[in-house]
């Protein structure tokens, strides 16, 4: 197969790709996996998906699209964007374990918890797994330090937030009702402060 012909096929898997994870995500469902061990394999598989997808995929798109790169210094993107995806990568694996543990699922909405986790790091903000992913994807946008990459990381993160709002949180109103209400009330959605919230197991 040509470099073209795999080029295509692999756009048309970037594009179900989206579509699948835009469908499970309006019509979430409850896990019934009861092993903590099956729940942390589905976690992984479904995220093998997610991070070819959003992390390598679409940030090498961007990066060949707009390969034009910007000035900055080679510690600062050797470094700052190494530490960034190291920590990113960490918080969203302590991420996965509280899914697992304590909310009963997986980050999948075809697969999603059954309890509202609120410690932990869900303690500190209310979306630190999504705020892990993105600290991945700009950690390589200033790695890679091209303008393509900057442009891809503001526009997910853009679309996170508009997802987060206006689609993860109405369902969580839903499902968990007054409880996620306090827990909202309680710790705020992406910037942590001093006096958020530690405690509370899941509702």
């Amino acid at each position: 197969m040509s470099l073209e012909g795999l080029e295509l096929l692999g756009a048309l898997a970037v594009v179900l790709a989206l579509a699948y994870v835009a469908r499970s995500w309006r019509t979430p469902t409850t896990s019934t996996t009861q092993s903590t061990a099956a729940l942390w394999a589905k976690s992984l598989g479904a995220s093998a998906l997610f991070f070819g997808l959003f992390m390598v995929a679409l940030p090498g798109g961007a990066h060949r699209l707009l390969a034009h790169p910007l000035p900055l210094p080679t510690p600062i993107r050797a470094g700052g964007g190494g530490l960034l995806f190291v920590a990113g990568l960490a918080g969203w694996l302590v991420c996965l374990d509280a899914f697992a543990r304590r909310g009963r699922g997986t980050p999948s909405p075809s697969d999603a918890p059954r309890h509202l986790v609120t410690n932990g790091p869900f303690g500190v903000v209310r979306n630190p797994m999504i705020a892990s992913e993105l600290i991945v994807i700009w950690g390589e946008a200033l790695y890679f330090a091209s303008l393509g990459l900057f442009l891809y990381a503001l526009l997910i993160t853009l679309g996170a937030h508009w997802g987060v709002v206006r689609v993860e949180e109405p369902q969580l109103r839903k499902r968990f009702g007054e409880a996620y209400e306090a827990y909202c009330r309680r710790v705020p959605r992406w910037l942590p402060r001093l006096a958020a919230a530690r405690g509370g197991g899941p509702a």
